[in-house]
């Protein structure tokens, strides 16, 4: 009965394609959608990421990682003091001018300052030099994504022993690492140490914009960070809740979340649509054929299993085409500049919304089918 079904199915070329069709878009617009929704949760927390550090320390009001509200540097000590810390190390994060000194050219950079001591929050994906250069003068690491935006040929990337200005200072490159790319701005990601990078930035009274801190052996980073709270009033954050409060605040404040939920509604909103009209029709130009069964005999279980069947099959052969074109698109994106990120959950939510699809076109097929009387077939 299966192979029946499926021969009648293909034998309705113009239905079977609409079918396949309004699956494929549907699994499109869902995978996409929710593929983007993975990537900006990525993007905005991307900070974390990059700088890393198991409790993230900071002023109350701040609402996510990329915020700057300066605290004294006075608050280090204080961080130190509560037990349970290992080390704390004051961060400088904030935006920058860098002037090529070939080309005169400004641009704006992320520049990050580390404690010299422990290097607390030092890009861990290093690709050329060591973090301990760090430490000589006017040295500064500097990610790919910025050696090739900092160059006047991107195809020559700026390298090691390359130089540039910032605020007047002398800048030189000792290191490449990787970073991810942030939604905060910034196309350029610099590390150097805390004391020269107060010396790059604008100066103001409070330059420490975060305290790192690293709990002793034994102890959980959650529980450190609640006793810093309570001994100093100051926000502690493990790092995966700051990634968590700036995903909230993302919900929050920006628009893109709300416009990639209306993509995924969307989508499953058309492709339920679409293959649900298709799929009654295509029940219903096919009535005799199943009206012949049923005086042959034919269970309504029987039927029921060919129209399962048939969904069934436009349901894997439409998720496959959907998936597959998303995923030659997104791998044919420049890379490291798509927001996209298909993690697991994404296949697996969508198949089951398409599932569901399917399911609704069935069941509008069967509906139809229950109620039919085998004298259709005698009808003209």
């Amino acid at each position: 009965m299966i192979g029946l079904a499926l021969r009648m199915l293909f034998g309705e070329r113009a239905k079977y394609l609409l079918l396949l069709s309004g699956i494929a878009s549907a699994t499109v617009m869902m995978v996409l959608g929710m593929a983007l929704w993975y990537g900006i949760q990525r993007l905005s927390s991307a900070t974390a990421d990059n700088i890393r550090s198991p409790i993230w320390v900071t002023d109350p009001m701040l609402q996510q990682v990329g915020d700057s509200q300066p605290l004294r540097a006075t608050e280090v000590d204080r961080v130190r003091s509560v037990a349970g810390v290992r080390w704390a190390a004051p961060l400088y994060l904030g935006g920058a001018q860098v002037r090529l000194l070939e080309q005169g050219v400004s641009r704006t950079v992320l520049l990050v300052g580390l404690d010299a001591t422990t290097l607390l929050g030092a890009p861990t994906r290093i690709v050329e030099g060591s973090l301990d250069d760090l430490r000589l003068p006017d040295a500064v690491f500097i990610d790919e994504r910025g050696a090739a935006f900092l160059s006047a040929d991107p195809q020559q990337p700026l390298k090691r022993g390359d130089s540039f200005e910032m605020n007047d200072r002398r800048a030189v490159i000792v290191g490449i690492c990787r970073t991810d790319l942030t939604f905060f701005g910034g196309n350029a990601y610099i590390f150097s140490t805390f004391d020269r990078a107060v010396g790059y930035a604008a100066s103001q009274r409070k330059m420490v914009t975060h305290i790192l801190a690293v709990p002793e052996a034994g102890r959980e980073a959650a529980e450190v960070a609640r006793a810093i709270h309570d001994a100093t009033g100051l926000q502690a954050f493990t790092e995966d809740g700051i990634k968590q409060a700036t995903w909230d605040w993302m919900l929050e404040t920006n628009v893109a979340p709300f416009v990639i939920s209306i993509i995924v509604v969307v989508g499953f909103v058309v492709g339920t649509l679409i293959t649900g009209q298709a799929f009654y029709s295509f029940v219903l130009e096919n009535s005799r054929y199943f009206g012949a069964l049923r005086a042959m005999g034919a269970e309504t279980r029987a039927l029921a299993g060919m129209i399962l069947a048939q969904a069934a099959f436009v349901g894997v052969v439409g998720f496959g085409l959907g998936a597959g074109l998303i995923g030659a698109a997104l791998w044919l994106a420049p890379e490291g500049r798509s927001p996209a990120l298909i993690l697991w959950q994404v296949p697996v939510s969508v198949f089951a919304a398409i599932t569901g699809i399917c399911l609704f076109a069935a069941l509008l097929g069967l509906w139809r089918v229950v109620k039919l009387e085998p004298a259709v077939v005698f009808r003209g």
